[in-house]
């Protein structure tokens, strides 16, 4: 199993994951590796909008509109 080392960790941040773990019975470590593994599990926002996507039927039909505006410059005086 790695191990990781985080420095510079805010003591505000410690103070947080201490309760935390608290609340839920575990040891401080234990719940930065809950928290870590739920975050490196989540899905890719991209991907999880895509697989919705999927889900219903595609987008190939989806309309996109045709971009006719201009840009202008931004007169900042």
């Amino acid at each position: 199993m790695s191990s990781i080392i985080v420095r510079g960790l805010d003591e505000h941040v410690k103070q947080q994951l201490a309760a935390q773990a608290k609340e839920h019975g575990r040891s401080m470590e234990a719940e930065v590796r809950d928290i870590l593994t739920k975050a490196a599990r989540r899905p890719h926002i991209g991907l999880a909008l895509l697989s919705a996507a999927q889900d219903v039927g595609g987008f190939d039909e989806l309309p996109v509109p045709a971009r006719n505006d201009v840009a202008r410059a931004v007169d900042f005086e």
